[in-house]
């Protein structure tokens, strides 16, 4: 069952088509970490763990590489604003952010390479790019990428060129060429992290690092090129510009890119004070019910954020689980489920339609093969949905089993029965055994 994916670059649904027959090369841009991660690389990442899943489901290949921007504006401005040491600080939240991710079932990256680590290619690949006269020099600024020189720019966003450079030539202390020229490669300053380059001590500037890495790695036409709509442009644009200039080749032959988030209809940002890190959530919601929550929108579409409709999910997660500790295990798989789910989840991805057909299974009396359908469902969902919930003995209940122990030792048989009885009331059964009590719930 071919998988049919929306590709940004020519604005349809397309059947997915691999380079190479069986493999998926598949490149996503990581967080940049000069924070602790929210909601927004919640939804990112989720949505392309799901693409992965879908792919690995369907038997192919899958090389999947997604970085972490560990040297950018964002992180040298935070890290000297806090007084912090820019390694220091960007690896401190290098680390929360693959905490959160690993709660969230998210798959590690099969290579996750950090921006620092392939300066030298990057500063190969402005070589090329100034060797083919794409670029230009601003004195005590930078290398700049001169955008009219790549004919094809605004091809990924939809823009046209001459829109783009209306009005784009610019007084300003920059010097640009043109409005929507970018920086490859930008002179140190005090203060800031810097490398020796042909052009002068200083460091790769945002954009040349994914066309770098990806490159590096993967080759290039890559299948797909990964990240939020936010990215669209300028980042994956430039992109395209610099690699396409540089290699001759075309940079990726689909794009994939996840809506942007909003929290109670409004989209979410600091200055809002609306801001939500992912451990914010965890605090009252398990990563099941937040991934559920995400996977109950569709990818491309804008996802809100509520306590209201998180509380809602939880609920359902809560029920989920309860009708499925319900069913017995016939060692069978439906089939018929099975091929229904295959449908929607190889249709652009479609998860809420995918969930849909879980709960018609689940609510299904005369289905058969339920335990092994589930079981398949969430190999693509990551829902822990058969893992069986801890459980949680209140702390009232060991204080009289505890206490009831103690009787035992002086052997006050009559206080131990008591205790016994008092027990099975509050519903929990207690058993004597050689290394000590064990409860459970009855």
């Amino acid at each position: 069952m071919a998988l049919k994916i929306y590709n940004t670059l020519t604005r349809k649904k397309e059947t997915f088509k691999p380079i190479k027959k069986g493999e998926v090369k598949i490149y996503v841009c990581g967080p940049t970490v000069s924070g602790v991660p929210h909601l927004g690389h919640a939804r990112q990442q989720i949505t392309f763990d799901t693409l992965r899943r879908v792919l690995l489901y369907s038997k192919y290949k899958v090389k999947f590489v997604s970085n972490i921007t560990d040297i950018e504006d964002k992180i040298i401005n935070k890290a000297n604003e806090l007084g912090r040491d820019i390694k220091e600080f960007s690896d401190e939240n290098e680390k929360l952010h693959k905490e959160d991710y690993e709660k969230l079932g998210i798959m590690k990256p099969d290579v996750q390479p950090h921006a620092t680590e392939y300066v030298k290619e990057m500063i190969e690949l402005i070589k090329k790019l100034e060797k083919k006269d794409f670029t230009y020099v601003i004195k005590n600024d930078g290398v700049y990428y001169d955008v009219s020189k790549f004919k094809e720019y605004g091809k990924l966003s939809h823009q046209k060129t001459e829109d783009l450079m209306a009005g784009a030539r610019i007084e300003a202390k920059e010097q640009k060429r043109n409005k929507e020229d970018f920086v490859l490669w930008k002179f140190s300053k005090p203060g800031e992290p810097q490398w020796d380059s042909p052009w002068g001590k200083g460091r790769p500037g945002w954009h040349i690092e994914c066309s770098a890495m990806s490159e590096s790695i993967l080759g290039l036409p890559l299948d797909i090129h990964g990240g939020g709509q936010d990215l669209i442009f300028p980042h994956h644009e430039d992109e395209i510009a610099q690699s396409e200039a540089a290699f001759g080749k075309k940079f990726s032959n689909y794009w994939v890119h996840n809506g942007l988030v909003n929290v109670e209809k409004v989209k979410m940002s600091k200055s809002l004070g609306n801001f939500k890190t992912i451990r914010d959530l965890f605090k009252d919601y398990k990563p099941e019910v937040i991934k559920y929550f995400v996977l109950s929108t569709h990818y491309r579409k804008p996802i809100d954020f509520s306590k209201n409709s998180l509380d809602d999910v939880k609920n359902s997660y809560e029920r989920i689980k309860n009708i499925i500790s319900e069913i017995k295990d016939d060692g069978k798989t439906n089939k018929k489920y099975v091929l229904e789910f295959k449908k929607v989840i190889n249709d652009d991805l479609n998860m809420p339609q995918a969930l849909a057909i879980f709960w018609e299974l689940l609510r299904d009396k005369k289905a058969e093969g339920k335990i092994n359908t589930i079981k398949e469902m969430d190999k693509i969902f990551g829902l822990n949905l058969l893992e069986k919930e801890k459980e949680v003995i209140p702390k009232e209940i060991i204080q009289l089993a505890e206490e009831r122990e103690e009787a035992r030792k002086n052997k006050d048989w009559g206080k131990s029965d008591k205790l016994r009885v008092k027990i099975k009331e509050i519903g929990y059964e207690i058993k004597d055994m050689p290394s000590g009590f064990v409860l459970s719930k009855i």
